[in-house]
């Protein structure tokens, strides 16, 4: 990247860039093709896997429908063991039962039946079926009615954890451009992008996003695209070039025709991430899912066995009190303590990470992440801000500050370019008189104050009035301003991005986690990468790399097996190393949106360190996850035994399964309550 100051426009030789963005973007779309097939294959997977996560949707509001069940189970407790009221027996009895049974059993007998219909016969839901009709047969109502019923509410548990999940991945699209200005019928009409079509004109004020691709129909403009190209200097477009979704306008309004429409831009491509955000399951939630297809039938074949072996061996065979141990049995081994728990132990990480402002698109992500050894950043927009600021004045010859910055605010006050505004935000002052002010393209301006002619722009300028520059500005990475007065050079004001507030704190902590090798990949000048990497004490940096460059030396790097990589960037130059790292992470408060589909976490606040903040929540999620499965599998095998002994009652059986489950998740809802920062 050339960062040479052009102050006013950025003529071709001044904006040279690796490549166009036309061809930056082709080169992603394989990645991107990819992701989203990735994506979209394991959408159908998720919804296979978990249908009985949307059971309740058949039979109305599911929390109204526990309500009722939990005040009929409620109610007769209370009229048979408490009252003991005389008419609650018979009939009574077993009506007040069923209809305590029916709202949350009908849901449950339905998929049962469904999954049956598709040969699926041994599923959680078969297992409670069998195990609460039998309680029914042998006349233990309540507890038929409460392993139902606790049942429904840890699925309860599990839907409000995917719900406050998925909220907080729509939240992302808040930021994200709503509406579009259009010309149509002579007016000016505010409606949805996607009710914009190609060929039509929409206008985009100071401060907005372009909501849609196309071509400037204005004169010029200037636009923030460090998102899209990662790049820190905006850059100014003329009359006919191309304008991507996602870029800000920085000055004036401008006219721009359309060139897609909404479900081809960059933006429109988040929103199917939104349906599939937690589509990509974790392997330890596969691997229960894969033993629970095995274990059910084991298990309900052992509890068979209870049932009808003992009458060949035990005298006094009772069927009633063996059968009773079968289906405890057939309870206590459901194994919807661990595939209710386990997922939910994710979904608590997730919703943690969400709370904190970093969006995994998946719990795969989250285990991946605790393994990560070496992280590769980009540097503009992701350790820095993206934005110019003065960051140092030299004066020469006598001048003083205040005169000095007087006329050369007094110059920049007359263009509108971004790094004119950035020199504007030095301060206040009385402005000076500008005379027979000349704008010189690609070097600067040229004007007359107080009768002495001043020039303010870069080396090229000064070469061509054959002013004599001073050699230490040879060494100077930054952006650089020079001004001379009446032919004598006067000073000069160095303009760098600036970093982030928080980008010093973010490796320190980073380092704290266990990473063991930081490295900083970027487009900009390899001087200022260094300066930047040196600054904040990552040791390996490479900077003026193309997007191809940066792959080959991620790529490099993961040819060491023991290597497991993570990438943070934030533009569209950094698609294709999100996709080949184990784990992209990209900044998505204004983070290119390819780059933000593409990864695999997002930091919707930029801040980079919420890096450290997202390895720490994935290490306390998986130390959780364990804890879970040790304690389901501890309690159900003791009550397993305990059952098969006659020493358990179905009351012990709901304790171990659902009980479980909701310790499981309480657990899980730990990991919101933890302060991260």
């Amino acid at each position: 990247m050339n960062t040479e100051p052009h102050i006013h426009t950025y003529d071709e030789q001044g904006n040279q860039t690796c490549c166009t963005l036309e061809e930056k973007i082709n080169k992603k779309t394989g990645a991107i093709a990819l992701t989203k097939k990735v994506t979209h294959n394991h959408s159908h997977d998720h919804d296979h896997d978990h249908d009985h996560d949307h059971h309740h949707d058949h039979g109305g509001n599911p929390y109204v429908l526990a309500g009722i069940s939990f005040v009929l189970l409620m109610g007769a407790l209370a009229l048979e063991y408490w009252f003991k009221a005389d008419f609650f027996q018979g009939w009574i009895k077993v009506a007040w039962y069923v209809a305590a049974y029916l709202p949350v059993g009908l849901p449950v007998l339905r998929e049962a039946v469904e999954a049956m219909m598709k040969g699926e016969i041994f599923t959680e839901f078969f297992l409670m079926t069998i195990a609460t009709l039998g309680a029914f047969y042998i006349g233990e109502y309540p507890e038929g009615v409460a392993v139902m019923l606790f049942y429904t509410i840890g699925e309860l548990f599990q839907m409000e954890a995917v719900k406050r999940a998925k909220g907080n991945i729509k939240a992302l699209l808040d930021v994200r451009p709503k509406t579009a200005t259009v010309f149509r019928n002579k007016q000016l009409l505010t409606i949805h992008p996607e009710e914009v079509n190609i060929g039509e004109t929409i206008q985009i004020k100071v401060g907005e996003k372009l909501p849609l691709d196309g071509v400037l129909n204005s004169d010029k403009a200037a636009l923030n695209t460090a998102a899209l190209t990662g790049e820190s200097k905006p850059q100014t477009i003329l009359n006919g070039e191309k304008v991507l979704a996602g870029s800000i306008n920085l000055e004036g309004v401008i006219d721009v025709e359309v060139t897609k429409v909404f479900s081809d831009s960059s933006i429109a491509r988040i929103l199917e991430l939104v349906q599939n955000a937690t589509a990509r399951k974790s392997k330890t939630e596969l691997l229960i899912r894969k033993l629970a297809k095995i274990y059910t039938p084991i298990v309900t074949y052992l509890a068979i066995a209870i049932f009808v072996l003992p009458y060949f061996f035990v005298e006094n065979y009772d069927y009633t009190d063996w059968l009773y141990r079968a289906l405890v049995f057939l309870v206590i081994s459901c194994p919807c303590a661990l595939v209710i728990s386990i997922p939910l132990g994710y979904f608590g990480g997730l919703g943690a990470a969400s709370k904190n402002g970093l969006l995994f698109k998946g719990a795969t992500y989250l285990d991946q992440l605790t393994k990560v050894n070496t992280l590769v950043m980009d540097k503009t927009g992701t350790v820095t801000k993206g934005v110019f600021k003065i960051k140092e004045i030299v004066l020469k010859n006598g001048w003083s500050e205040q005169e000095f910055m007087q006329g050369l605010l007094s110059l920049e006050s007359k263009s509108t370019h971004p790094i004119a505004k950035a020199i504007m935000e030095y301060g206040k002052t009385n402005l000076l008189e500008v005379v027979d002010i000349q704008e010189i393209a690609g070097k600067g301006l040229k004007g007359t104050i107080a009768s002495k002619e001043w020039l303010v722009g870069n080396k090229k300028l000064m070469q061509q009035f054959g002013i004599f520059i001073p050699t230490e500005t040879d060494k100077i990475v930054e952006s650089i301003v020079l001004v001379s007065v009446d032919g004598q050079f006067a000073g000069y004001v160095t303009i760098a991005d600036e970093l982030k507030a928080d980008a010093k704190q973010s490796i320190e902590r980073i380092k704290k986690t266990g990473i063991k090798h930081l490295m900083m990949l970027s487009g900009d000048k390899d001087s200022i990468t260094q300066k930047v990497a040196q600054s904040l004490g990552v040791t390996t940096a490479k900077g003026g790399l193309l997007p191809e460059d940066k792959l080959n030396e991620v790529a490099k790097i993961k040819e060491d097996p023991t290597r497991v990589v993570a990438f943070v960037g934030d533009g569209i130059n950094d698609a294709p190393v999100l996709a080949l790292s184990d784990v992209g992470i990209a900044m998505g408060g204004l983070g290119s949106d390819v780059a933000i589909e593409t990864a695999d976490v997002i930091i919707q606040t930029d801040q980079p360190s919420k890096i450290a903040t997202g390895i720490q929540i994935a290490k306390s999620t998986q130390s959780i996850i364990w804890q879970n499965i040790t304690m389901a599998f501890g309690v159900k095998i003791i009550v397993l035994i305990l059952g098969a002994l006659g020493m358990a009652t179905m009351w012990a059986a709901v304790f171990a399964d659902v009980g479980v489950a909701l310790l499981a998740i309480l657990n899980a809802i730990r990991l919101q309550w933890m302060d991260w920062d």
